[in-house]
């Protein structure tokens, strides 16, 4: 289904870039470029260009969505950061600190005259 998808997708993708090329500029922003006798000919060209567009960039718009819902879907689960974190790996020769022991956090809270957290 996800394949089919894409397919659709790409189609929408290649069809929305030949429509929006196919469109006769106006001269850019701020209508610098153009000369006044071609501004607003063609506009029954222009209206059906531009219908076109609307509705191809609304189906890009809703597979774009739909693939990204169902790539969430897909896609494992996995716990958020620092919920039920292993233990940082540690190096040979080294040791883990005591149960007990303050970690560097708490030191710089009393050097800093707070108190750390009761554990």
């Amino acid at each position: 289904m996800e394949t089919v998808l894409i397919a659709i997708h790409l189609v929408i993708v290649l069809a929305l870039a030949g429509v929006v090329l196919l469109q006769r500029s106006e001269g850019g922003g701020l209508g610098m470029g153009s000369s006044p006798s071609s501004f607003m000919t063609g506009r029954g060209q222009a209206n059906l260009l531009s219908r076109t567009t609307a509705m191809l960039g609304a189906a890009f718009f809703v597979t774009s969505l739909t693939l990204g819902v169902m790539a969430a879907r897909n896609a494992p689960q996995r716990a958020p950061v620092g919920v039920d974190a292993p233990a940082p790996p540690t190096l040979p020769g080294q040791t883990a600190p005591a149960p007990g022991t303050p970690n560097v956090l708490d030191q710089l809270r009393n050097m800093q005259g707070g108190t750390a957290p009761k554990q």
